[in-house]
């Protein structure tokens, strides 16, 4: 199973760190250092997990949290924090985060906290979702590979940056007509997108 995480943090040495720790594990990461973008970003694709810095400059973590929540009242949220406090903390529980973890941490905690999500929430994907992630996942190798943006990608193959984007992030079904293009622009084998499943 892999999960996707949003991390929204100012820190680009936290969101970096996060970023590669994650995708070691095996997570599909997105980073977002602007929290005020956000809620749109939640609401174009699907993450499992959320990880939220507290002390934003552009919008306190406690206030974004309590947006989230707005919009949806299970997903499964890590806090971070550098200035731990008890008002943070009970805010936090309220807003039933599902880990409170202080700065700095250790890849162990962090661990630990993700495996504890998994179990709790069941987040099992079905063999059809596991099948748009092996897709998604290696198309974005591959487009990585060739240096290709998804802007050069949506003109090589007329399908849109937002359609792409999406197949990357195994929140859009992907047609065997895209499928093709996309492989025509990758120069590969259509079931080259298929291998690990």
């Amino acid at each position: 199973m892999q999960l996707s995480v949003l991390v929204i943090d100012d820190d680009v040495e936290i969101r970096e760190f996060l970023k590669d720790f994650l995708e070691g594990e095996g997570y599909f990461v997105t980073l977002l250092a602007d929290p005020t973008h956000a809620l749109e970003l939640l609401k174009e694709d699907l993450f499992h997990v959320i990880v939220l810095d507290l002390m934003m400059p552009e919008l306190h973590g406690i206030d974004l949290l309590s947006q989230i929540r707005v919009h949806d009242d299970d997903i499964a949220v890590i806090i971070l924090t550098g200035h731990p406090s008890l008002q943070s903390a009970t805010t936090s529980i309220e807003l039933d985060v599902s880990a409170y973890i202080r700065k700095p941490f250790t890849p162990q905690e962090f661990r630990e906290a993700i495996t504890r999500i998994s179990k709790k929430k069941n987040l099992q994907l079905s063999r059809e979702q596991e099948l748009h992630q092996v897709v998604g996942l290696k198309l974005r190798a591959l487009r990585k590979q060739k240096n290709l943006t998804l802007k050069q990608m949506a003109r090589r193959t007329e399908l849109s940056v937002s359609l792409i984007s999406q197949i990357e992030r195994s929140s859009a079904t992907v047609s065997i007509a895209s499928l093709y293009k996309l492989a025509c622009a990758l120069d590969v084998r259509i079931t080259d997108f298929f291998v690990n499943f």
